[in-house]
């Protein structure tokens, strides 16, 4: 069977995203309109094929900005119709023009979450959207490490969410808390949806992530211990 499977991590990445967006608005309440999310995925095609144009780029395809289409309306929350479409451009722009070395300096979705909070009025994101719910958690993780690896990256996954989580633990103790209370309060940051969702479709993004072992550990790391 695993011969018939798709080669491309993306079709899964597109699959699960469309899994994870459509349990979210119809179990968890996401508030987000139709119409938000339509913007954002045709802004990020319609942005694409601009720039391929612009730049006389081969046919690249169309897969990764809907990916970024999707990560967008998983994350960003705005009370208008406009925000989303302009951040989707954005992503999708920053993907062309800040590279090094053929490689994404920034994952597009989560350029475009950090440009819209830092600049674009009435933009938010909630990462308790999905709640702390365990059985949600460990499909994230299952449908998270499956396109991971897919994607060979699932390595740097495993080892942001362990150095994230080490890290979160460590600050608990530290702060004294007693176990009972550190314990719950551990969990709840573990279990939260938004980073498991960076942990497996940002983070361990091929286009973003080094392409030494070495450097894409420290990578992760740096990154983990920012967070």
């Amino acid at each position: 069977m695993g011969r018939h499977l798709p080669r491309d991590p993306r079709l899964f990445q597109l699959a699960f995203q469309a899994i994870l967006l459509g349990a979210g608005v119809l179990l968890r309440d996401f508030s987000l309109l139709p119409a938000q999310m339509a913007l954002a995925i045709a802004s990020a095609l319609v942005t694409q094929a601009l720039w391929l144009r612009a730049l006389r780029l081969g046919p690249v395809g169309y897969r990764s900005p809907a990916i970024t289409g999707f990560g967008l309306s998983l994350l960003l929350r705005a009370d208008t119709l406009w925000l989303h479409p302009l951040v989707a451009a954005l992503a999708i722009s920053g993907k062309f023009l800040l590279r090094v070395r053929g490689k994404h300096v920034f994952n597009p979705a989560n350029f475009g979450v950090g440009v819209a909070l830092l600049f674009l009025p009435g933009a938010w994101v909630s990462p308790g959207q999905w709640g702390s719910d365990l059985a949600i958690a460990v499909w994230l993780v299952a449908l998270g490490a499956l396109v991971a690896t897919r994607a060979r990256r699932d390595d740097a996954a495993w080892l942001f969410l362990g150095t994230y989580l080490g890290i979160a633990a460590l600050r608990l103790v530290l702060l004294g808390y007693s176990w009972d209370r550190g314990w719950e309060i551990f969990c709840h940051q573990a279990l939260n949806g938004a980073l498991l969702l960076f942990a497996f479709f940002m983070i361990s993004d091929p286009m973003t992530l080094p392409d030494r072992p070495a450097a894409r550990r420290v990578h992760v790391v740096l990154v983990a211990a920012a967070a």
